[in-house]
């Protein structure tokens, strides 16, 4: 095969890629910034349990269930256009939430937070692909793009304690409002605009056939998770399947779908789609519960607790940074599996930790999360890089939404989990009221906010119910880390190091 010559990247790109890096960052934040914040949040709003799982993933669900329509519309409107009303939603909606008054409303904001989040993710990664035509330049644009949003994800507690700490809960969600007016300002000067001319138009039958595939799936997958498997979960479960299957069929009969189905006939895209699921589910899971753990059972202050979780971001950070400069000389599959074998130590650990371990804690979760560095950055890349440049906004597309929906089931399984096993165990003494018992059986923080009512040592059953929750939660994830583990030494070891005789970047794809 002739050797493909690609036109490299300069300043104006590399400058470019600074600014999709702020974005970028904003929205690992919003993935993370509420698992701090919500101690004081939940006093100041006071949302039931069910709530309170809804306002820390409706964010996530919404966004996997719009990312597939929104990389679609960006190949169909430009993608940069798509960028900028994306980045102005999502500061409006930021100070909507900041403010809101209820739980309700808060749910609804965290939603159209998730819609407005939807435009941003896929034109970043799109326009990374635009911007970067060389193979190994753009390998190394979507590593800094995954460290940034591992970076973002990483800070997200620390920055949420520190402004809860100094202003209020609601401050957290106004860090948009700034990394929006430089988006906006810079995107003219420094992003391509890109539109593909042949992409036809928004099939809107496609679009809701989409979201009827996705939200019920995953709210049946919430409601199983904390009531079990009823008819109701069954029917959802069924209305997601059967519109799933009406959608691909559709996909294969439309000159310009809205997903373009052939991608899964490569076993990179398809097997590295995979990993980043599994590895996101398991690190959306343990991260709610670790940081919950940290004030709930620990006592920390949000500040200290967010202090706490920086070795377990420096891990990450070091490890989506590293991943791809190994990788150019070792298989990337290998570099995954080792890194997803350390998180595998990691879930043991949290395993078997009891209460008063918050060492053991945070560095069981430090060692989570250098697999999941390493995963984010060569997973996206395998996945992108599996595309031809004009299907890059699918392929971006699909790489954000296994990652969200990762993030939000990690969230709500393992969430509701804990929580089943926490109120199936946890008793009540026989001379408290029915109010006061109410509370102590329906979650940690409802049992902390009753302390005054009971003895001490009821309060400390409650939390070492919660905490042997947590082990078994882990013990779940780390099962699953394993499988992902292997698949990456078997199913991925075909992929070369990166740069390695990669002309096209579609070759061993």
């Amino acid at each position: 095969m002739p050797e493909v010559t690609t036109r490299r990247a300069g300043t104006r790109e590399w400058a470019g890629l600074g600014l999709l890096a702020l974005p970028t960052v904003l929205l690992g934040l919003d993935v993370t910034v509420l698992y701090l914040v919500f101690p004081s949040m939940a006093e100041a709003l006071d949302p039931s349990a069910t709530q309170t799982l809804w306002i820390m993933d409706a964010y996530g669900f919404f966004v996997a269930g719009f990312l597939m329509t929104m990389g679609t519309l960006g190949d169909r409107i430009g993608r940069r256009r798509l960028l900028v009303m994306g980045m102005a939603a999502f500061a409006a909606v930021s100070v909507f939430a900041a403010f809101a008054p209820n739980a309700e409303l808060l749910i609804l904001a965290r939603a159209l937070l998730g819609i407005a989040g939807a435009t941003l993710m896929p034109s970043t990664l799109s326009l990374i692909s635009n911007m970067f035509a060389d193979v190994r330049q753009r390998a190394v644009a979507i590593g800094i793009w995954a460290t940034m949003f591992a970076l973002g994800m990483a800070a997200g507690p620390v920055v949420g304690g520190a402004l809860v700490d100094t202003f209020w809960w609601g401050a957290a969600f106004l860090l948009a409002v700034p990394i929006a007016v430089v988006v906006l300002a810079g995107a003219r000067a420094l992003l391509p605009e890109y539109a593909d001319p042949q992409a036809g138009r928004l099939d809107l039958a496609s679009v809701a056939l989409s979201l009827a595939a996705i939200l019920p799936v995953i709210y049946a997958i919430k409601h199983a998770a904390a009531h079990g498997l009823d008819l109701s979960t069954v029917i959802l479960a069924v209305i997601g399947t059967v519109a799933g299957v009406v959608f691909v069929r559709r996909q294969r009969g439309l000159a310009s779908p809205l997903l373009d189905v052939t991608l899964f006939t490569s076993r990179t895209f398809s097997v590295a789609l995979a990993v980043l699921l599994i590895g996101l589910v398991g690190v959306g899971g343990t991260m709610y519960l670790v940081t919950q753990y940290l004030q709930l059972v620990e006592g920390l202050t949000p500040f200290a607790a967010g202090l706490w979780m920086g070795p377990p971001a420096l891990a990450m950070f070091a490890a989506a940074i590293g991943a791809p400069l190994i990788a150019r000389r070792v298989r990337p599959g290998l570099v995954m599996a080792i890194t997803l074998g350390l998180s595998v130590i990691g879930y043991a650990l949290l395993a078997t930790a009891g209460t008063g371990d918050a060492v053991t804690v945070v560095t069981g979760f430090a060692c989570v999360y250098l697999g999941l560095g390493a995963i984010a950055a060569l997973g996206t890349d395998m996945v992108v890089g599996a595309a031809p440049a004009s299907k890059s906004g699918s392929a971006a597309a699909m790489s954000e939404t296994v990652q969200e929906l990762g993030i939000a089931v990690g969230v709500a399984v393992f969430g509701s989990l804990t929580t089943a096993l926490y109120t199936a165990r946890m008793t009540t003494p026989a001379d408290v009221s029915p109010e006061v018992g109410g509370r102590l059986t329906d979650s940690l923080s409802g049992a902390l906010s009753v302390a005054d009512h009971v003895p001490a040592q009821v309060v400390r059953e409650a939390q070492r119910m919660f905490t042997s929750g947590v082990n078994i939660a882990s013990a779940v994830a780390g099962v699953a880390i394993v499988a992902a583990a292997v698949l990456c030494l078997t199913a991925l070891r075909h992929v070369r190091p990166l740069g390695e005789n990669q002309h096209d970047g579609t070759e061993q794809r």
